[in-house]
């Protein structure tokens, strides 16, 4: 997971949480980037791109790239679970990029493989993170027929 910015309270304790929760079943490396600074004179599309410039000088070759992006496909957690499975199964590996308080650039739009949502409402960037670790956390638990995952479908 690579991430701009770094959690802060209140959200930061459930996020380590669930990272250290999802890390038992995924060999999940947390990498956060430097958020770009606000200055009157950076454009939001400046911003972006600077932020996506650091996130994907972090990628590790060969690996899937998912965009979380309000834009990107709607999953259900059986499907992410899924997913999960055939990546590992390959051995390729997947790199999960969220950007900052605006989002992803296009570039970085443009060259993920995947582009996914967690939400069809737009989250705060801590908020989206934990959703985002507690999806790999219950991916897991599907994974391997534990009960901590209740739904019917």
């Amino acid at each position: 997971m690579l991430a701009v910015g770094r959690t802060k309270a209140p959200l930061a304790d459930a996020v380590a949480e669930f990272e250290t929760r999802a890390s038992r079943y995924w060999n999940l490396e947390v990498v956060e980037v430097r958020e770009e600074r606000a200055r009157k004179t950076a454009t939001p599309e400046a911003v972006r791109d600077a932020e996506s410039a650091r996130l994907l000088a972090r990628v590790p070759d060969g690996v899937e790239i998912l965009a979380l992006t309000r834009t990107g496909d709607a999953w259900s957690s059986q499907r992410f679970a899924k997913h999960l499975e055939s990546v590992a199964l390959k051995g390729e590996g997947a790199a999960f990029l969220l950007g900052g308080a605006l989002g992803l650039s296009d570039d970085v739009l443009r060259i993920a493989d995947r582009r996914m949502r967690l939400s069809t409402m737009t989250l705060p960037h801590d908020m989206a993170r934990l959703v985002l670790a507690e999806q790999l956390y219950r991916a897991g638990t599907i994974l391997r027929g534990e009960p901590y995952h209740k739904s019917r479908d």
